[in-house]
């Protein structure tokens, strides 16, 4: 069996380790155009803001290594086509400027995501850069030096932690959104209101609720400012992170996709073309919570996927057990965790929901110390299933969340997080542990409702 892998980071690092490992006698050619394999864009941040002093630890493979397990690597090559009817892909050497053609019987799609950059005037402009990769990383590093005034367009994961790395650093940062709140896609206002208001205090300006409508640069065509409908703001370094689209030019026409080009696949990798198999930020993912197809471009998914291609290279063997969108973010000192749908999120997927916020100790009161932990369970409404869940502290709650997101894995109810068996030991936890006090919250808020 010849296979072929076009791209090779998460998704694509975890499929060529797997079906080298199931499929010792496969031949697996790899290519990828970038100079490096695996690397963990969710760590750029820790790597600017200097906590991660060596950028080697944020790969967690190599080349040399897949080489050892049997690959052929073929670094810095560039898949120009694809012929999926007659099952060939047409290869540029990046280093070399030549094209060849190699053929295969399975294909192998990772190709992952790209930053999303908006048409805004000014948008090349120097000093605006993307973060995404490990060069992209690099940049960011060497121009912040100089930088005192830095703009982050984007106040997601990546764009907050952006944030975080260089007010710690002491430069003066602002945020621009075009949501009204940060991190709106995995927090409610509840945490967001705590987060903001610490970012403020820090002398973080927010500029929420506006849009870039341009991008001011100098004489030389260096950056100056970002302005918005409210106002103007001074940046000497710009990075944007408003998002990520899926790399699927490729295929585009000749497989089945969404709207936005990220490809459907099936529970167990499979495209619909029965050749073609494709992971990771290229793909839409089964969304528990819904039990319908969403784009969300995570590396927890990326792996999951690429393993899965491996084990059903051959044949289905093992199913895709879908994703929650379970995420944790370290926030100046606060510990968040999130999974699932949200309240604000849940009508744009047309799941009608009702939720309850808890605030509590982690632990009793008679110990030495303890810390408050806000919570929240978002669950449907008629069933009663949790749909999604968030969680917030000083104290590192953070395993919470996974707690959280198997309960909508595997659909479970308010009622049985309410009275499920966790363990008790005052250093730990209280005899109620405080996931059963949300949840008996919500079976008391449907009393209520109920009379």
């Amino acid at each position: 069996m010849k296979v072929v892998v076009v791209g090779c980071t998460h998704a694509g690092t975890a499929a060529v380790k797997t079906i080298l490992n199931e499929q010792p006698d496969a031949s697996v050619s790899v290519f990828e155009r970038n100079d490096n394999v695996s690397f963990l864009s969710c760590g750029i941040a820790l790597y600017v803001g200097g906590v991660v002093k060596d950028p080697a630890g944020l790969f967690y493979s190599s080349p040399e290594e897949l080489a050892s397990m049997g690959a052929e690597i073929n670094m810095e090559h560039n898949v120009k086509n694809i012929d999926n009817e007659n099952k060939v892909v047409l290869i540029e050497n990046l280093k070399t400027g030549e094209t060849f053609e190699e053929t295969y019987d399975k294909l192998v799609m990772t190709t992952g995501s790209w930053p999303i950059i908006p048409p805004i005037d000014g948008i090349n402009s120097e000093n605006i850069l993307l973060c995404k990769n490990y060069n992209q990383a690099n940049e960011i590093i060497k121009e912040s030096k100089n930088a005192e005034k830095i703009v982050i367009v984007g106040g997601g994961y990546i764009g907050i932690e952006l944030v975080e790395a260089f007010a710690e650093s002491g430069k003066q940062v602002t945020l621009v959104d075009g949501l009204d709140r940060i991190l709106n896609k995995y927090l409610d206002a509840e945490f967001t209101s705590v987060l903001e208001h610490d970012l403020q205090e820090r002398g973080v300006t927010l500029a929420l609720n506006q849009t870039v409508e341009k991008f001011v640069a100098n004489e030389s065509g260096v950056v100056t400012a970002v302005k918005t409908p409210v106002g103007e703001y001074d940046a000497d370094l710009v990075i944007l992170c408003v998002g990520f689209k899926p790399n699927t030019d490729l295929l585009k026409g000749k497989i089945e996709m969404l709207p936005n080009g990220a490809i459907v696949v099936d529970e167990y990798m499979r495209t619909s073309d029965e050749a073609i198999f494709a992971a990771g930020d290229s793909c839409a993912v089964h969304y528990n919570p819904t039990g319908g197809s969403a784009y969300i471009p995570l590396a927890t998914n990326a792996v999951r996927m690429g393993a899965l291609v491996g084990k059903n290279i051959v044949s289905p063997t093992v199913k895709y057990r879908g994703t929650q969108a379970t995420s944790g973010l370290y926030l100046f000192g606060f510990n968040i965790g999130s999974t699932g749908l949200t309240e604000n999120s849940a009508p744009h997927f047309g799941v009608e929901v009702r939720s309850v916020v808890v605030e509590d100790n982690y632990r009793p009161e008679f110990m030495p110390t303890t810390e408050k932990v806000t919570m929240k369970l978002v669950y449907e409404v008629g069933t009663n299933r949790i749909v999604g869940g968030q969680i917030m502290s000083k104290y590192d709650v953070t395993q919470s969340a996974n707690t959280l997101s198997l309960c909508v894995q595997n659909k479970m109810t308010i009622e049985d997080l309410a009275y499920v068996d966790f363990f008790f030991q005052p250093h730990f936890d209280r005899p109620w542990n405080y996931l059963n006090i949300l949840a008996q919250a919500a079976v008391e808020q449907e009393r209520k409702l109920a009379k």
